[in-house]
């Protein structure tokens, strides 16, 4: 996760307010497949996972998603973590698609590199976005080759939208809809960082998960028991760090590298003038880390993409997707992707 972002001219901005949540339907009717896939890298394996109706093996291209985490976090808190209203994951398989999730290198149940089993400051950073890209298209491929179709969905998270956004615009023609949730723009500050990799306790998360909600409303929007259920699913996926005293997540700083190489100087890491797929920018007001008026100077450089839409949540953060509003990222997203939209690009 980072730092500071975006809103722009001719956008569509949908302002949704508080809901309550349906009650979600139950996962026994879902398949639910977890696989390691070889990253291009040698000795790289990617964990995936998918889940998809029970007793359906076959989708259409514009049925199938990709998800992707972004700095800090592994995706399967992001986007499996059973909290009031269902798993998102599942919101979307219930819908009838084939919905993945892929952890880049260094991050949850993926191979971490061998210098995160080292004191940080004895390597260089690992894992950024370029290698990032590199695992993404690994996923993707997979994907491909085993639904037999040439074009999918993707959906990034934070940093995650650069190394979707990225793949996108490398490879336009294998991607139908890009989703960019919290999406990450030019000026965002480099935090202070040393060697391959940072490690995060309870304590130290709490104030950025949280960072822009309204104190007097902390514990209503993001409630306590809450929280900790998704931090204890983040040191589920991360033994090493959670055998520390005190308990951590090990992320890797390959991200805090590009932050001051490319971001915080004014470079992107890829062309948004690239991208030629129907895009999606989504992002709470409350957002602090990237913050509007970065979505909205992203959304005026996808001059290319066959459609542009910008979508402006109330009452939500940077973490929307484990609040109380969560539902209505969840629902907006499905929205967009069940729309029916023009061939992608050839």
């Amino acid at each position: 996760m980072l730092n500071k972002l975006l809103i722009a001219p001719s956008l569509c901005i949908a302002l949704v307010g508080c809901a309550s949540s349906p009650k979600p339907r139950g996962a026994s009717d879902l398949t639910t497949e977890t696989f390691m896939v070889p990253s291009v890298d040698p000795g790289i394996e990617l964990h995936v996972r998918n889940k998809h109706p029970a007793g359906q093996t076959s989708f259409a291209a514009e049925r199938i998603l990709l998800m992707v985490h972004g700095a800090t976090f592994p995706s399967e808190t992001g986007f499996d973590l059973d909290l009031p209203g269902g798993s998102w994951m599942e919101h979307v398989a219930h819908a009838g698609f084939d919905v993945y999730f892929v952890d880049v290198r260094g991050y949850g149940r993926s191979t971490r590199p061998a210098a995160m089993s080292q004191p940080p400051e004895n390597n260089p950073p690992v894992a950024d976005t370029r290698e990032a890209v590199r695992d993404v298209s690994a996923a993707v491929e997979f994907i491909l080759k085993r639904r037999s179709v040439s074009s999918i969905n993707l959906l990034g998270w934070s940093w995650g939208t650069t190394t979707m956004a990225g793949y996108a615009a490398e490879y336009p023609a294998k991607v139908r809809k890009l989703v960019l949730y919290a999406p990450v723009w030019l000026g965002a500050p480099p935090p202070p960082y040393k060697g391959a990799y940072r490690t995060a306790t309870r304590e130290s998360v709490r104030p950025f998960a949280t960072r822009g909600i309204p104190k007097e409303r902390l514990e209503e929007i993001n409630p306590t028991e809450w929280y900790d259920k998704w931090w204890a699913a983040n040191l589920a996926t991360d033994t090493v760090g959670a055998s520390r005293n005190p308990p951590v997540v090990r992320a890797p700083n390959g991200v805090l590298k590009d932050l001051g190489e490319y971001w915080a100087v004014d470079k992107s890491t890829y062309d948004p003038a690239k991208i030629q797929a129907a895009t999606l920018l989504i992002v709470g007001e409350w957002d602090a880390i990237t913050p509007p008026d970065m979505a909205q100077e992203l959304f005026k450089r996808l001059t290319a993409a066959g459609e542009r839409r910008l979508v402006l949540l109330s009452e939500g953060s940077h973490l929307m997707s484990v609040e109380k509003n969560r539902m209505h990222l969840i629902r907006e997203v499905q929205n967009f992707l069940e729309e029916p939209s023009a061939e992608p690009p050839r």
